[in-house]
């Protein structure tokens, strides 16, 4: 943590506005703002870049791909996590909630054993040995079809970090894979299932699903309780499921994967998070509602990186371009996600809050992170 800093002659991207300044941080938070360009002595010259807040990553898939590159092949979760930080720290992410899932099959061949408990733990550690860059959170992906979500879920206790708990219903006919033959082709191409393994797995799992969905959709919101963590949901797809989400008390959607379900969740008044991969290509890769289109209907909040943490500053500017507002489009991925989550300490540029922040120019139309800073202290 930096005594004292100063990032001057930057255009500084506030809530409501973009303003050459200066920002003068001490103790690790933001101390004051100057306007102007004048560089004070000892002060970094930020040249006219974009000095915008720190990205705050919500759901993101990357430290699952660190831990397993390639079907078949885990890695040490350690140095895994090290590098999964390392690379968040590089594209302006300093804070992360990183995702791990919960509820498991006891007898898998497609790698749903329990891990969670495990990996949760080596990032505290290494967290609490000052070796992370980035600020990390946990998110539970709580799975409804599974064997073990109830007792996955009483491992964590309030001490762990838990910030945020995402109720996901992969049951083979619902949300995500509602559609059988994409699901069929992921399991036949990644997993090597014949014809007959793929519908005697989707039997099973069918089954499974209807014997335990009552009593995990009752479990995951008591648990989320229990631990002091904003509720989301995950692939809402009609207004009836997002109904459902309302009655539970989540806050925040996941990927709706419609635009029924995007409208139900702005009439009830659930946040809206859409994927970055989404948005910068175009469209789903699966089908689903693109994110452009909800954005230029104002049915986008917030912006999550998923599974590629570069695009989550790139969806910004992506963002700023459809609404024709930077400062709203990077409080898309910066003080959005943190609200959402109840973090008002981040994600802005103001005075007392924490002085993470991200200097910034671009190539045309693409971001060129310069320098990362967390509390201060520079990280990438």
């Amino acid at each position: 943590m930096a005594e004292e800093l100063c990032l001057a002659n930057a255009r500084l991207v506030l809530q409501d506005r973009v303003m050459t300044g200066a920002v003068h941080i001490a103790g690790g938070r933001i101390a004051a703002l100057r306007e102007g360009d004048a560089v004070p002595a000892g002060a970094i010259d930020c040249d006219g870049d974009l000095l915008m807040p720190g990205l705050v990553e919500l759901h993101t898939d990357n430290l699952e791909r660190h831990m397993q590159p390639r079907p078949g092949v885990r890695l040490p979760h350690a140095g895994a996590i090290l590098a999964h930080d390392g690379e968040l720290a590089s594209t302006g992410i300093t804070t992360v909630f990183d995702a791990l899932r919960v509820g498991s099959f006891r007898e898998s061949e497609t790698g749903y054993g329990m891990y969670a408990r495990k990996v949760a733990t080596e990032i505290l550690s290494l967290r609490a040995a000052g070796h992370l860059r980035v600020r990390h959170l946990i998110h539970l992906r709580a799975e409804v079809c599974s064997e073990t979500l109830v007792e996955e879920l009483a491992a964590f206790g309030p001490d762990d970090r838990i910030g945020l708990v995402s109720l996901m219903d992969h049951t083979p006919g619902q949300r995500q894979f509602r559609d059988l033959s994409k699901l069929k082709v992921f399991y036949t191409g990644k997993h090597g299932y014949s014809d007959a393994g793929f519908a005697e797995l989707v039997r099973h799992r069918q089954s499974l699903g209807e014997r335990v969905r009552e009593l995990h959709e009752a479990t995951i919101p008591a648990e989320a309780a229990r631990l002091g963590a904003t509720l989301a949901s995950h692939d809402d797809t009609s207004a009836e499921q997002v109904r459902k989400s309302r009655d539970m008390g989540i806050t925040l959607a996941e990927f709706p994967t419609t635009a029924e379900a995007a409208e139900a969740c702005r009439a009830a008044g659930i946040r809206i998070i859409m994927g970055a991969p989404n948005l910068i290509r175009g469209g789903s890769h699966s089908g689903n509602v693109a994110a452009a289109d909800l954005a230029e209907r104002g049915l986008l909040d917030l912006v999550s990186s998923d599974y590629v943490p570069s695009l989550l500053m790139a969806s910004a500017f992506r963002l700023a371009e459809i609404w024709g507002d930077l400062p709203r489009a990077v409080g898309a991925v910066t003080r959005a996600p943190a609200d959402a989550v109840g973090l008002t300490d981040r994600g802005r540029i103001e005075t007392s809050c924490l002085a993470d922040l991200v200097r910034v120019r671009t190539a045309g139309q693409t971001p060129v992170i310069r320098a990362v800073w967390r509390g201060g202290e520079r990280i990438g």
